[in-house]
């Protein structure tokens, strides 16, 4: 599942005229000391580096004009060089939180959590609080794998994006972790009819019941309900249960009349099915489980 987002960037950038705001403008940084921003006349040392240390918002600046010409390694050093060389500045704290957006654009989603994890253990208050949870459910839910290997990433993901529509269910972050939220369930639902169609081509029914059930009762607003449902119904006409065949063609039909497995499966049981009534969700009590 690899369609990246831009995620929102908070409110941390600072504006040029920030960025010049020492005596001079400074030069620009190739994420070395030897060419280490510094607006001080003081001559370099015999090495190149400069005597006397760059502000912060220089280097914070710096680290910016990297990011938006998508520099990402140098842009992560400026940022690491403002908490290093200035941590107890309101710039290090911002610069910290930048570093991880940075890890983030240049797929390095392991540091970018990481980085995140400790700017809310450090920062739980700090305003830009709910992007840092957002990001970091990004960076979980950009490593979610194929829907036909193990599926524990997509649980992780699916977990840090509930935390932040609970922690922060009026921002626009949550409003986002919501949409992602029903891409990952979709996910889950996926691999749990993939395993379903191999144990039914394995002949291993009640196994396979069991995972379309899962699909029908847990993820019912997936886009894989029907199909389990129309599987549901050949596992029942092979084992000769043509009652529940029936109950399940119903609810597939009431709830899905227009759907292609819809008319696979009335093609299978014929003119005995009719609507069941039931309303839309209520698949278990319509279906009537025999496993």
């Amino acid at each position: 599942m690899r369609f990246k987002l831009l995620p929102l960037i908070p409110i941390l950038a600072v504006t040029t005229a920030l960025a010049a705001c020492g005596s001079s403008t400074p030069r620009a940084w190739d994420g070395t000391n030897a060419g280490r921003i510094s607006n001080s006349t003081t001559p370099a040392g015999p090495s190149g580096t400069a005597v006397a240390d760059s502000a912060p918002e220089d280097l914070y600046a710096e680290g910016m004009r990297q990011l938006r010409a998508q520099n990402y390694a140098t842009a992560v050093r400026a940022f690491d060089t403002v908490e290093r060389e200035h941590p107890y500045s309101t710039w290090a704290t911002s610069a910290k939180l930048m570093a991880a957006y940075t890890e983030y654009q240049r797929n390095r989603y392991t540091e970018a959590i990481g980085a995140l994890d400790r700017f809310i253990q450090l920062h739980p208050a700090h305003r830009d609080i709910a992007y840092a949870y957002y990001l970091r459910a990004l960076s979980q839910y950009e490593q979610i794998n194929d829907s036909e290997r193990d599926q524990r990433q997509t649980e992780i993901a699916l977990a840090a994006l509930q935390d932040v529509v609970s922690r922060f269910p009026d921002t626009a972050y949550a409003r986002d972790a919501r949409l992602k939220i029903d891409l990952a369930r979709d996910h889950l639902a996926g691999r749990e009819m993939h395993i379903a169609r191999f144990y039914q081509r394995q002949g291993l029914y009640t196994a396979a019941v069991g995972r379309y059930r899962r699909v029908v009762e847990e993820f019912q607003t997936t886009n894989h309900v029907p199909e389990a449902l129309h599987r549901l119904t050949e596992i029942y006409l092979t084992l000769g249960l043509r009652d529940e065949a029936r109950r399940t063609a119903a609810v597939l039909g009431h709830n899905y009349p227009g759907n292609e497995w819809y008319q696979d499966t009335y093609a299978l049981v014929g003119d005995g099915v009719s609507p069941s009534g039931e309303r839309p969700g209520f698949f278990r009590r319509a279906v009537g489980w025999v496993f």
